[in-house]
């Protein structure tokens, strides 16, 4: 949960590409995608 919601925060907040966002939280970026998919899925904004 924590990882998500720091990828929320880079994403939105700061503007932080996906290559970025995969180091800073030291995962890979198919999973940062992951995230990016299932959070437009999710309908919220």
């Amino acid at each position: 949960m924590r990882k998500i919601r720091e990828y929320l925060r880079l994403r939105f907040e700061a503007g932080v590409s996906h290559r970025q966002i995969a180091a800073s939280l030291q995962m890979s970026r198919s999973s940062v995608g992951e995230y990016e998919r299932r959070f437009a899925a999710s309908g919220l904004n």
